[in-house]
């Protein structure tokens, strides 16, 4: 039994006399929660980059770059982390503005319609760093192979081919899992309260 229904239930089981259960109360009940959700996913993505990000305190930025250069990627290296970088602030801007504006909704329908933005958001802030990380690795992979000093002969080269794919599967699924953990608990309560209020028309 979801939150609404017991309110439902509440409702009709109270006398006449006493005083009623709005729609504006539940209103509020929903208000809440979103907000704090909303609120949560700013917070996680905030913590999610700087922990990420915390790993190149323990990096030799000249070894790393020497890395690049030596497979021919350092421009590459150079355009791809900056792209990366304005598009998660981009992100993390969204779920900023997000939480501002239910902060302030004042209606049912603004709600939903928030819910439904910050909802398409996530979806697409995973999306994005799932695409990354999996374009990464193939081209990391790729020049690593034109890189090596021996000969390829076709099945050598079929071999390496399906190796990469196979493991560019493995850790397609382990960002994916990532990711559902790190929001997928969160979205599904921002679903859950979505339904809910979409409920709130039917109590009379």
């Amino acid at each position: 039994m979801d939150v609404l229904d017991k309110y439902k239930d509440a409702w009709n089981q109270q006398p006449d006399n006493s005083p009623k259960i709005s729609k504006a109360d539940i209103y509020k009940l929903m208000h809440k929660k979103s907000s704090s959700i909303v609120k949560w996913i700013f917070i996680i993505g905030i913590l999610e980059f700087l922990i990420l990000n915390s790993t190149y305190l323990f990096i030799d930025f000249n070894e790393a770059a020497q890395v690049y250069r030596d497979m021919g990627l350092i421009h590459f290296a150079y355009i791809f982390q900056t792209i990366t970088y304005i598009i998660v602030a981009y992100f993390l801007y969204l779920f900023y503005k997000n939480y501002k504006t239910i902060s302030v909704t004042d209606t049912t329908k603004q709600l939903m319609d928030n819910i439904i933005k910050t909802r398409k958001a996530v979806r697409n802030y995973v999306l994005f760093n799932i695409s990354s990380g999996l374009l990464l690795f193939v081209v990391i992979m790729i020049a690593s192979v034109k890189n090596l000093e021996v000969s390829l002969k076709m099945p050598e080269m079929i071999g390496i081919t399906i190796g990469i794919i196979i493991v560019a599967g493995i850790l397609l699924l382990l960002f994916w899992l990532f990711y559902q953990v790190l929001y997928g608990f969160l979205l599904k309560k921002l679903k859950r309260n979505y339904k809910e209020l979409s409920k709130i028309d039917e109590l009379n």
